[in-house]
């Protein structure tokens, strides 16, 4: 646990970090959040005087493949959230201690931080026949989560489980799995949708918490802006094919192989808000569009029930021109070719006024306009 509220800087301290290391990670912690120049000083106020935040890490039902990502994080590193920036208190999947040893610690929290820790929760709450479908320590998640979400700060619903229900939710939903914020409505709740979500999304979001010492700005499903303002389609490498109506038409095709547009191979980048096209995964490395597979929108709600994802969206309807990706081809074929009809028509015009000869013509155009001399003598 946190003793005596001892901040980050001064736990680096002790690890036999110099200063010139301590500011070069405020200025990468800074860059990654977007803050800026001016971000650094601020960074590097924040984990010299404020304490490190206590954590408590839940599990409901799920995969683990949020821990699985957040593990991965390179900027920060996730052991520098875990060991540094914040108090990671309890996380029965890498935590040491196991049975009451490790119930205690989470009474402990309660008591001795009551209303100033973290709430993670990794997974939805099963609520069907008394919530018997997760088991935790011998007591039902859903009398564990709601527990320790009373007296919480924030929550942070970690992955598509958490913040929407995901796979254990879709159709019929026999055990009644539940997002964290539909249970809960006296405690902020930061969802942060994906399976798994981006590593550096989720400890930028804990970074972001240390530094403020507040939630950052949602939108109205509760997402952090700075991360999920944007469609994938908004900032991917292959949107100007799908603005020039190039598409792969099957796996493997002439377009496949020149990296043309996945759209109508079922991409749901256009419907799916999340950082992915803008940030990459394993270190910025990929993402699965420039791997030569679809978005299959795992991000957004109701995903699950919306395949088979191999089969192309409605027609979309949201931005003018992309109204129908069959059409876009043949409209921007018309703009340009309107373009040089609307540029033929201004030189003619143009060539008429000032009396010069239209190439292919066979007489002078100003002969039509202007009155011959012999005309204006009869006149």
């Amino acid at each position: 646990m946190n003793p005596s509220g001892e901040s980050f800087y001064s736990v680096l301290e002790k690890r036999g970090v110099s200063r010139r290391e301590f500011l070069g990670f405020c200025a990468m912690t800074a860059t990654m959040l977007g803050l800026g120049v001016r971000g650094v000083s601020e960074v590097a106020y924040a984990l010299e005087n404020q304490p490190r935040i206590p954590v408590i890490w839940l599990h409901g039902l799920e995969c683990t493949c949020c821990s699985e990502s957040f593990l991965r994080s390179t900027h920060p590193m996730a052991s520098e959230i875990i060991t540094s920036m914040i108090s990671l208190d309890y996380d029965d999947t890498i935590m040491a201690a196991a049975g009451d040893q490790a119930e205690e610690i989470i009474q402990e929290i309660i008591r001795d931080y009551r209303g100033q820790y973290v709430l993670a929760v990794e997974g939805n709450i099963p609520l069907a026949h008394e919530g018997v479908a997760c088991i935790v320590g011998g007591r039902t998640f859903q009398q564990q989560f709601s527990e320790v979400a009373e007296h919480a700060k924030a929550i942070i619903a970690w992955g598509t489980c958490a913040s929407h229900g995901c796979v254990q939710a879709a159709r019929p939903n026999p055990t009644q799995a539940t997002p964290v914020h539909k249970l809960v409505s006296h405690v902020p709740v930061i969802n942060v949708p994906g399976c798994p979500p981006i590593a550096e999304v989720m400890t930028g979001i804990l970074s972001f918490m240390l530094i403020y010492g507040r939630i950052p700005e949602l939108d109205n499903r509760l997402r952090p802006k700075m991360f999920y303002s944007k469609r994938v389609h908004d900032t991917c490498y292959r949107r100007a094919h799908f603005d020039a109506g190039q598409f792969v038409e099957s796996w493997d095709d002439e377009g496949a192989r020149q990296g043309w547009c996945l759209y109508k191979m079922g991409c749901r980048g256009p419907t799916t808000y999340n950082a992915c096209s803008a940030m990459g995964w394993n270190d910025g490395v990929s993402f699965p569009i420039k791997s030569g597979h679809g978005c299959i929108g795992c991000a957004e709600e109701g995903f699950w029930d919306r395949g088979p994802f191999y089969e192309r969206l409605p027609d979309i309807h949201q931005f003018g021109v992309e109204a129908n990706a069959d059409r876009i081809g043949e409209i921007g074929a018309a703009v340009v070719g309107g373009g040089i009809a609307v540029q033929t028509g201004v030189t003619l015009v143009k060539r008429i006024l000032t009396g010069k000869r239209v190439r292919g013509d066979s007489h002078q155009v100003k002969d039509d306009i202007q009155p011959s001399k012999e005309k204006q003598k009869q006149d």
